[in-house]
């Protein structure tokens, strides 16, 4: 009875017609008193426990990816971290978009880069199934002071130059509540370098990469590693090498699970990809997989 309580309560939630609980956004929160804390969260333990993070910022129920709506309906269900995807307007203003272009996700059309941020005022965000929704591009800045207290981002790689983000972080003193996605060992010591408490996620998905980064200097306390789509006989050693050195490894759905429509497939694989012992799992419907977690 318990198991169909549960599976019932899943496609309610996939279908939005449920608030769990009666929660509200900002109900669950992950918020640090001390980088220590930040730390410990993010380190490897030997305790089976599973991070969740939203790709994107998460996709689910109607909410455009990339907007602080979507991070916060994500919130109302579980404690998460978010992948964001930082980029440059004409007018070197960072907000968030994943693509170089506007037209997938949202209302306008033509490169991000021909317009200023004044231009995208009256432009709408839309959301996974195309539909316009009430939802603005947001600033990175207005991301981050948003995201203190309730969550950590984590910013991928696009083409907004390093130093400015390094800058926007040490002016909000953003260093527990903001990560930084790197895909170098060169990339992890300029960050190091200048936030030497700042959080980072590595690209370790092969042995180039991971000896790549671990001669980089930059301490392993400070990294999760991101080592691919799942685990298996290609990677499981560098999982093992990354475990062994208390750094936690994260596998995404974003290219193969979260690609399925169907809402019982995606289920069904989300549970056999579990069965894996992954640390972190990145997903477009983080709350899918985290209501796939036994525990939960």
């Amino acid at each position: 009875m318990k198991i169909l309580t549960k599976i019932f309560l899943f496609i309610l939630l996939v279908l939005g017609n449920i608030d769990l609980a009666g929660q509200t956004a900002g109900s669950h929160k992950i918020d640090f008193d001390s980088q220590e804390e930040m730390y410990g969260f993010f380190g490897f333990r030997q305790d089976g426990s599973i991070l969740i993070s939203g790709h994107r910022g998460g996709r689910e129920r109607g909410f455009p990816e990339n907007s602080i709506e979507a991070m916060e309906d994500v919130l109302k269900y579980m404690p998460a971290f978010f992948e964001i995807d930082p980029r440059l307007t004409k007018d070197s203003v960072i907000v968030l978009l994943h693509d170089n272009a506007l037209d997938r996700t949202t209302t306008g059309h033509g490169k991000l880069s021909d317009f200023t941020y004044a231009e995208l005022q009256d432009i709408r965000l839309r959301d996974h199934m195309g539909n316009p929704t009430e939802c603005k591009i947001p600033t990175l800045e207005e991301v981050i002071v948003w995201s203190k207290g309730k969550t950590v981002i984590n910013l991928d790689k696009k083409d907004v130059p390093m130093h400015m983000i390094a800058e926007l972080i040490a002016k909000h003193k953003a260093e527990r509540h903001v990560m930084l996605t790197v895909h170098t060992g060169a990339q992890a010591r300029y960050y190091y370098d200048r936030s030497p408490n700042i959080m980072l996620s590595v690209f370790s998905r092969n042995e180039s990469e991971f000896h790549d980064i671990s001669i980089s200097g930059v301490p392993w306390k400070n990294m999760i590693a991101y080592v691919g789509p799942t685990i298996n006989e290609n990677n499981i050693a560098i999982v093992a090498q990354w475990n062994d050195r208390g750094v936690r490894c994260m596998v995404s759905f974003s290219p193969t699970h979260d690609k399925l429509t169907d809402i019982s497939a995606r289920k069904k694989n989300y549970i056999q990809e579990l069965e894996l012992k992954p640390d972190i799992v990145e997903s477009d419907y983080p709350t899918e997989v985290w209501f796939c977690i036994p525990e939960h």
